[in-house]
């Protein structure tokens, strides 16, 4: 039997409206002074309202920190921790998507230990201790309430993870309410990077991928592929909404113990470089990541196929299921709505060579992939997504 270890937060909530008795929920968990991390729409749209006010009518005093950006910065990073330092900050609460959480766990980080963060760079690096964390996600995509993982731009365009179970939050909560109001495309795109996490950490090359995440994913994938569509298409259905931020969050259990690979690696340095959602910057390679690695993953791939797309489970031929399955991940970003071509997010065919190279950096990533990458291979797949 593989010997493996799997780390997720201690507590998890999953309730509709549980962030209106916020209070209640984190009471003598985070201490008496909050630093509550957030972007300026999340802010702006109402979405923290009912949480904020269950926060001070518990005798919380909150400290807003709300300059979140999406592909957060370093300096952003900074800006928070001075501003949960000056305030004296007994615990952080990360409100938003990836990027709000990111950052409220390096900032609980930096605050708690004071460590280097340029020592923290990596796996397995943070030492600790960190202030006490919750993460609520207000989108369904990354996960990241649920994993181990900081990702920020250093510099103009290079993004850098901290991963490390220091960084786990001690409470996730998940409250499908929040997520009704979220547009089409949004839905789509980190609806579709939900799915890509379940579907590397499946067939990751990683020696902790493991039975546990194996199993997440593909349950992940059978309330995603079920619910993506009704979600991007009726907004307002609950149960859709409820099951996306679930399969969500299994997703995210899955690669935070079984780490993503190539998709995500060839993502980064088109949101990094060109501002594409992260989403969506996963959505653009998925197909051609997948097909590359198809001779060596075909049957891992095979297997997943029917829990994302029952119509699937018709074929039996592993080689042929594994091109169904890549076949029909593409044609559901069309049915999204998604852009499909790099071309159609402003990126030039002389862009790609500089892509593949900065692609080559992310080898904590590449290292997971199925099939070794070189450049000149990366180099293709993005040729085959201009």
């Amino acid at each position: 039997m593989q010997n493996f270890t799997f780390n997720t937060p201690s507590s998890i909530i999953f309730e509709n409206g549980s962030t209106k008795r916020l209070g209640d929920v984190l009471a003598g968990k985070l201490g008496k002074q909050i630093l509550f991390v957030t972007d300026p729409g999340i802010l702006s749209l109402g979405l923290c309202d009912g949480a904020l006010k269950s926060l001070k009518n518990s005798g919380l005093s909150v400290t807003i920190f709300d300059a979140v950006e999406a592909d957060p910065s370093l300096a952003t990073l900074t800006a928070c921790v001075e501003a949960g330092k000056s305030a004296g900050a007994s615990g952080v609460i990360g409100f938003g998507g990836g990027s709000s959480m990111d950052v409220a766990k390096l900032a609980a980080l930096l605050i708690g230990s004071g460590e280097d963060l340029d020592e923290a760079w990596g796996v397995g690096q943070a030492k600790g201790p960190r202030l006490p964390l919750a993460l609520i996600p207000t989108t369904s995509g990354t996960g990241s309430e649920v994993t181990p993982v900081s990702i920020i731009t250093v510099g103009a365009e290079e993004k850098r993870g901290v991963n490390s179970p220091v960084i786990l939050p001690d409470i996730a909560i998940l409250d499908p309410e929040l997520t009704l109001g979220l547009p089409a495309a949004i839905t789509a795109a980190t609806g579709v990077d939900a799915m890509v996490h379940a579907i590397e950490s499946y067939a990751s090359a990683n020696a902790n991928n493991n039975p546990l995440s194996k199993m997440l994913a593909r349950q992940a994938l059978q309330l995603l592929g079920a619910n993506i569509e009704t979600a991007v298409f009726e907004g307002s259905n609950v149960e859709a909404r409820s099951a996306m931020l679930l399969g969500s969050m299994l997703a995210g259990q899955a690669f935070a113990n079984s780490p993503v690979a190539a998709v995500h690696a060839l993502a980064y340095p088109i949101g990094g470089t060109f501002h594409v959602p992260h989403g969506l910057s996963n959505a653009l390679v998925l197909p051609h990541v997948l097909r590359f690695n198809a001779p060596e993953a075909a049957q891992a791939y095979s297997e997943i196929a029917a829990d994302a797309f029952p119509h699937i489970a018709e074929e039996t031929d592993v080689d042929k299921r594994c091109t169904a399955f890549i076949d029909a991940l593409a044609t559901l970003s069309e049915k999204l709505g998604l852009e499909t071509k790099l071309r159609q997010v402003s990126i030039e065919e002389k862009h790609l060579t500089k892509l593949a190279s900065d692609a080559m950096l992310q080898q904590r990533l590449l290292v997971n992939n199925p099939r070794t990458m070189s450049e000149e291979d990366i180099l293709a797949v993005y040729k085959a997504a201009w």
